[in-house]
C-alpha cells in the first residue's frame, strides 16, 4: 500500500503531465486492475483518482 504522501505526489505529477485527462487515465488503470483481479492496486488507483479530483477543485465552466 502506498502512503498518503505518495498518493498526492503521484496525483499532482499526473495532473501536471496530462491535465484533467489524468483523472480518466487513473480510472482506466483502476478498471484494468479490477479486470485482472488486482483489487489492492485498483484501490490505489481509485485513491489517486480521488486525490486528483480534490486537487483540481470544483469544476468550472
Amino acid at each position: 500500500m502506498i502512503s498518503e504522501v505518495q498518493v498526492h505526489t503521484i496525483a499532482r505529477e499526473m495532473l501536471e503531465k496530462h491535465g484533467f485527462a489524468a483523472i480518466a487515465k487513473a480510472a482506466e488503470q483502476a478498471q484494468a486492475c479490477e479486470g485482472r483481479g488486482e483489487a489492492d492496486e485498483a484501490k490505489e488507483w481509485r485513491h489517486i483518482e480521488d486525490a486528483m479530483k480534490i486537487i483540481r477543485g470544483p469544476h468550472q465552466s
